[in-house]
């Protein structure tokens, strides 16, 4: 056993404390888990790991014997590993080339491209973790997001016998990833903890980190505010660590009912991606979107923006003809949060007031417009309980979970009658979290029609009505969630075709 102790991590950026005095011991062979919500100092504590900022004040330890960690060439140099939410990989390479893309590429006589040694290399990453259904010559772009998250570790591993590898740090891994794919993780985790890795874990993910992690350290307003012992820990004590405040760990109930009236009809819908999709959603209601990984999910969504062109069937919105681009769907009263929300929705070089205000510029005259705009972006952060300097701040100073916020300020500034979620609530803490539920239930209570996307199933059973279920495309079924449990409801998903229920 091997421990790596960090002590008096500290750091300011332009006085305001970022980190203060935070310490950190980490054990080979056990998974550490990282929470807080966002804004906390985890994403700075992993930059000073990664050795891509400087510290204010930190030592490090390998062992008892101290090491330097200023630059990302230390963190290399100590066998500091990194895999962040973000798959940056290279789509059009290969498996095997973007397992080996950071490492010596092994050449016959110093020249060509050594590529039977190189798949090899890469062969014996995924081997080490267990990996053997991923092709190393196919495109790496090809692959669902789960798989991308294995050859990015597969990668981070590469074996090296002049840096071992001593720590692995994953952030927020789970994030884009469906429940079966975080189950391949979780084993690979599993082999890496049996192999002697120290593993620390960022999530967000409550259940997750019950399940898979030895010790829990929760920071706010960058300081360690707890840490013990995973079986010491319940999840009441770790949402009140985090928030500071009791949060309820579940859903905000229904307070009003589901209206008569509909707000949009699918009628045997299909496109390039979907087929025969049928359901109507009343006005208040929330309806799910629930299948495996690329089952249309997302699909479902476009179409009423406009981006899927229809082949067979209808799709109506407010008993009007489904709008034919974003643009008109704005216009007519229907909001969008995308799945991706750094590469969809959020212009980090902009101000928060910019990014609120995009789509409703034209509600504004031009007297006065940049006072009015600032007040309103003001006024509808405040509603989302965005945590920032005010308006102007640029959105890429923001954390993960207070851009997902900025993005339901601007779906919510038109003040929707059709709100279409896709994954409204990846990477966010739990009391993000708690806020977006708590929106998201005071739009339906005050008649927005709702269709959400996501992946996480205890999400979906707590928040919806109905839920959709999808397959390669196809409508398999449209369930009453009362009374199931998320095994319930992954077990809708590997439904034969042929029992399709519409409803």
């Amino acid at each position: 056993m091997h421990l790596l102790r960090f002590r008096n991590l500290t750091k300011s950026y332009a006085g305001i404390v970022a980190l203060s005095g935070v310490n950190l011991d980490l054990v080979t062979g056990e998974v550490h888990a990282l929470m807080g919500e966002n804004g906390a100092g985890k994403s700075t504590l992993i930059k000073l790991l990664a050795g891509v900022i400087r510290a204010d004040q930190m030592a490090v330890f390998v062992d008892e014997t101290p090491i330097a960690l200023t630059t990302a060439a230390d963190a290399d140099a100590a066998g500091f590993r990194f895999i962040h939410q973000e798959l940056n990989i290279v789509p059009a390479l290969s498996v095997a080339e973007n397992i080996l893309l950071s490492h010596p590429t092994p050449r016959r006589f110093g020249l060509a491209v050594d590529w039977p040694l190189l798949r090899t290399q890469a062969q014996n990453a995924l081997m080490r973790l267990g990996i053997d259904h991923i092709a190393l010559d196919q495109p790496a772009g090809r692959l669902p997001p789960g798989d991308q998250m294995l050859i990015k570790i597969a990668a981070a591993l590469v074996a090296n016998p002049a840096r071992p590898t001593r720590l692995l740090v994953l952030d927020e891994p789970t994030a884009a990833l469906t429940a079966a794919e975080s189950a391949k993780l979780f084993a690979v985790i599993a082999r890496l903890k049996a192999q002697g890795a120290a593993v620390l874990y960022v999530s967000h993910r409550l259940t997750e980190v019950m399940a898979i992690c030895d010790h829990v350290t929760v920071l706010r307003d960058g300081k360690t505010v707890y840490s013990d012992r995973i079986a010491s820990a319940t999840k009441p004590d770790l949402i009140t660590a985090m928030t500071g405040r009791t949060v309820e760990d579940g859903y905000p109930r229904r307070t009003m009912p589901v209206q008569d009236s509909l707000a949009c009809v699918a009628d045997d819908y299909s496109s390039a991606r979907l087929r025969g999709i049928t359901f109507s959603l009343r006005k208040g209601e929330i309806l799910g979107v629930a299948g495996l990984a690329d089952a249309g999910q997302s699909e479902v969504l476009r179409a009423f923006l406009g981006l899927e062109a229809r082949i067979a069937g209808s799709l109506s919105v407010f008993g009007k003809p489904a709008p034919l681009s974003p643009a008109q769907a704005w216009r007519n009263g229907v909001a969008y949060v995308p799945r991706e929300r750094r590469a969809q929705a959020v212009m980090l070089g902009r101000t928060i007031r910019d990014n609120i205000m995009l789509p409703h510029l034209g509600q504004i005259g031009r007297l006065a417009q940049r006072w009015r705009e600032t007040a309103l972006a003001q006024q509808l952060g405040a509603a989302v309980r965005l945590k920032s300097s005010g308006p102007t701040q640029p959105a890429g100073q923001l954390s993960g979970g207070n851009q997902q916020k900025v993005v339901f300020a601007r779906a919510l500034g038109g003040d929707p009658a059709l709100l279409l979620l896709d994954e409204p609530t990846r990477g966010v803490d739990v009391g993000a979290k708690f806020d977006i539920y708590r929106l998201v239930r005071a739009r339906s209570a005050a008649g927005c029609a709702i269709i959400v996307a996501s992946s996480d199933l205890p999400e979906l059973l707590g928040m919806c009505d109905r839920i959709l279920i999808l397959q390669d495309g196809r409508q398999t079924g449209l369930v009453d969630p009362k009374g199931m449990t998320p095994a319930d409801l992954l077990a809708q998903f590997y439904q034969p075709l042929d029992r399709s229920v519409r409803a």
